[in-house]
């Protein structure tokens, strides 16, 4: 696959794309041992770049599904010591992170990756890729109390796109129940504090579907490749 030679060295952890550019058009870039000052040239991973006569290594892409346990941290480095989900993928040589979040308390599907370009594209506000959450929640679901989700609701000052609700079951003698929320934001907490807003506090939260993705195979901890197919879906339906 041929990518654009400021994203080759931005991706190799040389500097940001922007700064690229501009050591592109300062003459400071090699390709194949020829001086590249022009900003559309496309190179492959057999071909050798040098930034200031050092030549970069090309890491390849990699994209995984991590079925994402409680208590792990959505980061790839934690000032506190805990345990983050990188640790859970030790044999990725690739330095991958999480494409946006799951909260500490939150379970389920977490992608990870080193292609910067797929990770803005799926959290990007403006691409709509469904998410759908499943949540133990306090007190009884009912559609009177869901039905203003499905037309959005105001969470500190902005409203919620809207989105789509089910009801899994009740429990009146445990005054709890369960119910599945679809939404395509990414904004922190969201679906908790979308359930609070209608009286329904989260107890237990997990995602269970990303786009066309589910946790089937997995169990918590576990993780797998994504496949062609599957990343094609999910650029698709984030177009």
């Amino acid at each position: 696959m041929m990518e654009r030679l400021q994203k080759v060295i931005a991706h190799a952890g040389i500097t940001s794309r922007r700064k690229a550019e501009e050591y592109i058009l300062a003459g400071r870039v090699k390709v194949n041992g020829q001086v590249v000052k022009e900003l559309g040239v496309k190179v492959g991973k057999h071909d050798t770049v040098e930034v200031d006569q050092v030549p970069i290594y090309q890491e390849e892409y990699g994209y995984y599904l991590l079925y994402k346990p409680k208590g792990v941290i959505s980061a790839v480095a934690d000032d506190k010591g805990r345990k983050v989900v990188t640790d859970l993928l030790p044999m990725v040589k690739e330095r991958i992170y999480p494409v946006g979040r799951l909260d500490y308390d939150t379970s389920g599907i977490l992608l990870l990756t080193n292609d910067g370009d797929f990770a803005q594209r799926l959290t990007h506000p403006k691409h709509e890729v469904d998410k759908v959450y499943v949540a133990k929640v306090k007190g009884i679901a009912t559609k009177s109390a869901l039905n203003p989700l499905t037309k959005g609701i105001k969470i500190e000052g902005k409203k919620t796109a809207p989105a789509k609700y089910a009801i899994l079951s009740v429990d009146p003698h445990t005054n709890h129940s369960i119910v599945e929320l679809t939404i395509h934001e990414g904004r922190n907490h969201q679906v908790k504090n979308m359930l609070q807003a209608v009286g329904l506090p989260v107890q237990k939260l997990k995602r269970e579907k990303y786009g066309e993705l589910t946790l089937q195979g997995l169990r918590p901890g576990e993780y797998r490749e994504l496949n062609k197919k599957e990343i094609s879906q999910l650029l698709n339906q984030s177009k």
